[in-house]
């Protein structure tokens, strides 16, 4: 499972969540938000949007309409009147400028209202994301997520700036045209009518399940030639280091050759309907139906040669806005795709908050009857439970240290993932200071747990900022905390190495390695100053020096601080006041490493195994756990001497 570091900063901690347990507390469904609903703050801009673009295309019939006159003006037998010449060629100019204006208008606030429901989106979506459980995050590829907070999002500009004034144009210019060529000739209508109704039965072609398969389709395998790209990039390093590189590369090209088939079918089955729509609505075609239906009405003397005229002209602006309609289907559909992905997001049920918090009494954490499972997500197996704590009950005394360890997938991370809640129990409750977390407000809880994973993430803000991230304040106030902070976690020295010291902008003038950014998250926690303390081996990545260094600031904090860690090296397992061993979700052991290495049971044959190994507890792997031999080498710890508590070496 991905791991993130998070500060225990109320209103940045709060944020965690977890992967939603099975038969815990849910907070409820919630129906996923409407496109109404979604949009219904920003209606009246869309009715001005609306109102604008109608007055601007009935205004852009004006130029035609009098071009028709000006033609049976000239074509009339008799003298011509000038006067009235004049006036239809300023009604036409005049129609043409209100047209530019509207329409300009219209599309104006069409596009700033597009840019205000964007960001109205992307801020619904951080608030709701910055409360939904932290494990939906971890059983999601980052890339799903980017791209419903990006692409998605951006997909919904058709839709919002353009497909107003597209219907618009497609439902009113054909209405008023139609409606002043049936006062001129009702048969000639309907025959120029036809190029519109073969389009238009193009449309359900278009939508049959088959096609909207093929697009749900064409989207997946964009999707996954995504993933592939992504997996390839950042994978090429360890692919190039154990000679998998062809393997890799190979599978990039499945990728890429599944795409091209499922965009074949996509094109195959769409290309007809498209192709007829094109045809259909083409100003050729339009023109020949015209002119032929034109001529047999004028040959049989049902019709005046100048009435031909008005059928030419707004002829192909009868067909013209349906087929710029028609361009943009493809777009509103994508629209369409792309809001019911954001609506899916906004209808993860968030992690339940009580309605009336409850403050803990002290810092004693509980663990009672507690059981986990995962949903089973997997297509088929929907409702399914995977179990990966079975019945734990703990006791973590304030001014203790408890180390978990066990073998790999024994439910360590899970375990120590639950005081800070980024999930929830699905049976049993975990307490703190007496009272469950689940009635506890985040606020109170962050400020009373800080935490420290493996992998770190840190954001794209100066040095001193990330340090500070738990105490703003301390950052706005001086530096003086956050330095201390940083001396004692021992990245002090390399930071002032920075070109701008703790000014220095995480991802553009400062660049830290993994052992670095762990010790900078060490120092974020110290900083905090939680009497709760959750720690993944938080010096994986130090060198034995530094992590000598961290573990004693760790282990100095004060005297009644409660610290919950899994042990990947013995060293952090000699230091514990209690050890809790886990075999397959369950405590097989718990005790005094002490004591624990005299039962000779399941916690003792692990440590002579991994003693015998280098002194890595599992987990700690390459990279993660590095050891250094030979005569410089720290020696394995001996538990029956090592310190406890507050004491240091």
């Amino acid at each position: 499972m991905t791991t993130i570091d998070t500060a225990s900063d109320p209103d940045t901690a709060a944020t965690t969540g977890g992967p939603p347990a099975v038969g815990g507390s849910s907070g409820g469904k919630e129906p996923p938000p409407t496109v109404r609903d979604l949009l219904r703050p920003h209606l009246p801009a869309f009715a001005s949007v609306v109102v604008l673009q109608i007055i601007g295309a009935v205004a852009g019939l004006a130029p035609l309409l009098a071009v028709v006159e000006l033609g049976r003006t000239l074509l009339a037998p008799g003298a011509v009147d000038h006067r009235h010449v004049w006036f239809v060629v300023a009604a036409g100019v005049a129609g043409l400028l209100v047209r530019l204006v509207f329409t300009a208008a219209s599309s104006g606030i069409g596009h700033l209202v597009d840019g205000h429901v964007q960001l109205a989106f992307r801020r619904l979506l951080a608030e709701r994301l910055g409360r939904v459980p932290i494990g939906w995050f971890a059983r999601r590829r980052s890339g799903e997520l980017a791209k419903v907070v990006g692409d998605d999002v951006s997909a919904v500009h058709p839709f919002i700036a353009h497909a107003p004034g597209d219907l618009v144009a497609a439902f009113v210019v054909p209405l008023v045209s139609l409606a002043y060529l049936f006062t001129v000739d009702w048969r000639l209508t309907l025959i120029t009518l036809a190029p519109v109704v073969l389009a238009v039965a193009q449309v359900p072609l278009m939508m049959t399940p088959a096609r909207q398969r093929e697009q749900l389709e064409f989207d997946s395998a964009m999707g996954r030639i995504a993933d592939s790209v992504v997996e390839f990039v950042q994978g090429i390093a360890v692919v190039k280091a154990y000679g998998g590189s062809e393997r890799a590369h190979r599978r990039f090209l499945s990728a890429a050759d599944a795409f091209v088939g499922t965009f074949n079918r996509w094109v195959h089955g769409m290309s007809r309907p498209a192709a007829g729509m094109q045809l259909a609505l083409s100003p050729p075609f339009v023109l020949l139906v015209v002119l032929t239906g034109g001529t047999l009405l004028i040959t049989g003397g049902g019709l005046a040669p100048a009435d031909l005229l008005p059928f030419l002209l707004l002829g192909l602006g009868l067909t013209a806005p349906v087929a710029a309609l028609g361009h943009g289907f493809d777009d509103l559909q994508a629209a369409g795709r792309a809001v019911g992905r954001i609506r899916e997001v906004l209808a993860v049920p968030p992690l339940p908050e009580p309605d009336r918090p409850t403050a803990p009494n002290g810092h004693r954490v509980e663990l009672r009857g507690v059981r986990f499972g995962y949903e089973d997500e997997r297509e088929g197996h929907e409702g399914r439970r995977h179990e990966v704590l079975r019945g734990i009950d703990l006791t973590l005394e304030p001014g203790t240290v408890t180390a978990v360890v066990g073998p790999s997938g024994s439910g360590k991370s899970t375990l120590v993932k639950l005081l800070p809640r980024f999930f929830d129990p699905t049976q049993g409750a975990v307490l703190l200071g007496g009272v469950d977390l689940r009635e506890l407000g985040s606020r109170e809880l962050y400020r009373t747990v800080s935490f420290v994973f493996q992998e770190v993430t840190l954001l794209r803000a100066t040095v001193a900022e990330n340090i500070a991230l738990a105490v703003p304040q301390a950052d706005r106030a001086g530096h003086d905390a956050v330095v201390r902070a940083a001396r004692t976690a021992g990245i002090h020295e390399r930071i002032l190495e920075l070109p701008r010291g703790y000014d220095s902008v995480i991802g553009e003038d400062a660049g830290l390695s993994g052992g670095e950014a762990q010790r900078l998250a060490v120092a974020r926690a110290l900083l905090a100053d939680t009497p709760v303390l959750v720690l993944d081996e938080a010096t994986a990545f130090a060198d034995p020096a530094t992590e000598q260094a961290v573990r004693r600031a760790l282990t100095s904090l004060g005297g009644d601080r409660t610290v919950l860690v899994i042990a990947h090296r013995l060293e952090t397992v000699a230091d514990a006041d209690t050890v809790v061993f886990l075999a397959d979700g369950a405590v097989a052991e718990q005790g005094a490493p002490a004591e624990l290495l005299a039962m000779d049971g399941k916690f003792a044959r692990f440590w002579r195994h991994r003693r015998a190994a280098g002194g890595a507890v599992e987990g700690a792997g390459a990279g993660a756990g590095e050891r250094t031999t030979g005569p410089d080498a720290p020696r394995d710890p001996d538990p029956t001497t090592a310190p406890r508590g507050g004491e240091t070496r």
